[in-house]
């Protein structure tokens, strides 16, 4: 069996946020980037799914700028077998995304298809279910347990919903998005580091995989929240209502 796990580049979850000072965006210029943590634990859960004898190969795929490399090379040194680049400058919206990811999963013919759930930097999450609405495939998201049967013809996926858990019984092929509690990723060795710089990245373009990549949407503005003020203790319920009238103005 056949897995392919997509990974995307983001700023470090640890990094200030800036906004540009004419607002067109964020400013990437010398800041940190990882890759995004939920990719992070699908790239762990793939991986693992290889060390139980459940998969033969695990291929990491991104899609960006040629920076977008040294995210593949870490999925590479956490154990991912070989890579593919989808190099592109565009601004990628989900629906470009998953078109792009049905013309790989087309070539490459994987059973299961590894997403994070969402992206830290557009909090988006629709590329999965997008990707399994267009492939008609099983889908399972918010994952926080994936088990694969002997057989390799079912996956049964543990969900967290607004009950508690639900578990779903999933025909492979199959779209899984997964979730914070689905396991804790691994730090990549120092050998595994060297290794990763020999494996196989292969390149491709948008062009190349048939998908039109313009974006359908326009960003208008991207402004940082207002600065939060600090609390008070109020000595009334009469001052209390006060406030809420004439300086909250919700009442």
């Amino acid at each position: 069996m056949r897995v392919v796990v997509g990974i995307k580049r983001v700023i470090d979850y640890a990094a200030k946020i800036r906004v540009k000072p004419d607002g067109s965006g964020v400013d990437t210029a010398n800041v940190k980037m990882s890759m995004n943590p939920f990719c992070e634990i699908a790239v762990e859960e793939a991986v693992r799914l290889k060390e139980k004898g459940l998969a033969k190969e695990v291929i990491a795929v991104s899609m960006g700028p040629q920076a977008s490399q040294d995210t593949i090379r870490t999925a590479l040194a956490m154990g991912a077998d070989r890579g593919v680049h989808v190099l592109t400058d565009a601004k990628l919206q989900p629906l470009s995304i998953a078109k792009l990811f049905k013309s790989i999963v087309q070539r490459e013919d994987p059973k299961i298809v590894l997403l994070g759930k969402q992206a830290i930097d557009d909090d988006c999450n629709q590329t999965g279910q997008m990707l399994a609405a267009i492939m008609d495939w099983s889908q399972g998201t918010f994952a926080s347990q994936v088990a694969v049967a002997d057989c390799q013809e079912r996956v049964s996926v543990t969900r967290e919903v607004d009950g508690g858990l639900e578990t779903l019984s999933l025909k492979l092929p199959a779209v899984i998005t997964t979730d914070l509690r689905l396991n804790e990723p691994r730090y990549a060795t120092l050998p595994n580091i060297m290794k990763a710089k020999k494996k196989k990245i292969e390149k491709l373009t948008p062009e190349e995989l048939g998908v039109d990549v313009s974006s359908q949407i326009e960003v208008l503005s991207v402004r940082e929240p207002q600065a939060r003020v600090g609390g008070k203790v109020l000595e009334s319920v009469d001052e209390l209502v006060d406030k809420l009238k004439n300086e909250a103005g919700v009442l």
